[in-house]
């Protein structure tokens, strides 16, 4: 009985200082809110994912540094970049030079140098001897939807490498990457709902039980479909287009033009929060394994 108290004050006390150390490092002289622990476990697993292009100096400055703290006050392990310019993009170029605190792995979707067409496999450990799947899609071949390609086209060798892919792994979690959102949007007056653009790569997540699709950002900020979670990052997006879902939808400003997603990935659930170029909390979606999903 002793033994179990002292562990849950510890776990306790773990969780407080990780609320209290983001307080401090996301409070740079500007009104920000506090990003809240939401029962997380000391064994949870901490990632950014961040919409990579072209930004001022100034932007893509403040961008890295916030990007920086975060990642020491909760131990960041890896960053996602969501970008079409591949090893290329102006983040990954500056990043040393601009944030030293950001000194973690970085995978990035568009022309990859890992093989010849851009998509890649990286698994990452996991506590407790899990395993999360990222699988990086060149999604460019996917854009032109009036060519009408052979199985052995772009479009066939990319479906072809994803089944591949999944057919040899086992992971606990799995997660694809790609520029290119998956989801577009129906809207009347009355209805705010999501459509999917490629059912084949759809029935390839559900057949092989991925559990969220990231990409940038189109219409909306996630779908659900069959258990698959659509999550699209919302930095450099226009102003006028809109975080929605079934449950409601409101209108991105300035801030979160410039911001990023920090995911925590635990043993059944991957939370994912919305943060702001000022360090504030606008949004979080909750994926439980095998991609059930509450807001």
């Amino acid at each position: 009985m002793e033994r179990s108290t002292t562990s849950w004050l510890r776990t306790l006390g773990i969780q407080l200082s990780l609320c209290f150390a983001l307080y401090i490092v996301l409070n740079l002289g500007q009104p920000q809110k506090l990003v809240y622990n939401d029962n997380g476990s000391p064994f949870d697993l901490y990632f950014i994912s961040v919409r990579g292009g072209f930004r001022s100096l100034q932007e893509q400055t403040h961008l890295l540094k916030l990007m920086g703290y975060v990642a020491k006050a909760y131990d960041l392990k890896f960053v996602v970049n969501i970008s079409e310019l591949g090893e290329d993009d102006p983040l990954m170029q500056n990043v040393t030079r601009l944030s030293p605190l950001l000194n973690v792995p970085w995978y990035t979707t568009g022309g990859s140098k890992h093989d010849g067409f851009g998509c890649f496999l990286h698994q990452v450990k996991l506590p407790h001897g899990r395993m999360l799947d990222i699988l990086s899609l060149n999604t460019a071949s996917l854009q032109d939807t009036a060519v009408v390609e052979s199985p052995s086209g772009k479009r066939g060798n990319l479906s072809n490498w994803l089944t591949r892919t999944l057919k040899a792994t086992t992971s606990d979690w799995r997660m694809v990457v790609g520029f290119h959102p998956l989801v577009a949007c129906k809207e009347n007056e009355e209805e705010f709902t999501a459509k999917l653009i490629n059912e084949p790569l759809h029935h390839i997540f559900v057949k092989f039980g991925v559990n969220v699709y990231l990409s940038q950002q189109g219409c909306c900020s996630y779908a659900l479909q069959d258990n698959v979670a659509y999550i699209g990052n919302p930095g450099l997006i226009k102003e006028n287009s809109r975080l929605g879902s079934g449950n409601g939808r409101y209108r991105i400003g300035t801030e979160m033009t410039n911001g990023f997603l920090l995911h925590r990935l635990g043993s059944l659930e991957m939370v994912t929060y919305f943060v702001t170029s000022a360090g504030e909390i606008v949004k979080k979606i909750v994926v439980q394994q095998r991609g059930r999903q509450v807001m």
